[in-house]
């Protein structure tokens, strides 16, 4: 195989990883977003709040390992590889949040309390997370878009 054959089959590689990563990451948004809701609309539809910490936690690990993947292509700046780490620790405030609603609801078990008490660090720690993703997003963005037009 020559050279140029097998970086583009490398490269070829990282991108699929790369697509991937980012529909687990997707999947893992989704799965914390139908937990958060979950709470708040279970009443209606019969989901205890037991289920929803448990579907907040595998989101919130499906998030975070997708985004433990290196999926950074080479010659990529080294400022680009910074804002794709700090998605990660978007995950991390997530897999916090998750750690929170297990100790919430084991520390408030027996006393009746809705489920704001519970939560309230989960969304404190969710919305963290949240704020880091959108804003690590958008400059991943407009780097990306500042990169390709110098090249």
């Amino acid at each position: 195989m020559k050279p140029t054959e097998d970086r583009n089959n490398n490269k070829l590689r990282r991108e699929a990883r790369s697509n991937r990563a980012e529909s687990a990451a997707t999947c893992g948004l989704l799965l914390v977003l139908v937990a958060m809701m979950l709470p708040f609309f279970g009443n209606f539809i019969g989901v205890p709040l037991a289920w929803a910490k448990w579907v907040y936690a595998a989101g919130a690990l499906l998030y975070t390992a997708a985004r433990a993947v290196n999926s950074n292509i080479e010659g990529e700046s080294l400022r680009l590889r910074r804002l794709r780490r700090m998605e990660f620790w978007a995950g991390m405030c997530f897999i916090v949040g998750g750690a929170f609603w297990f100790y919430q609801e084991q520390h408030f078990s027996g006393i009746p309390v809705g489920p704001l008490a519970i939560l309230r660090q989960t969304v404190a720690f969710t919305m963290a997370g949240a704020v880091i993703q959108i804003v690590a997003s958008w400059m991943i963005s407009f780097r990306q878009k500042k990169e390709a037009s110098n090249n």
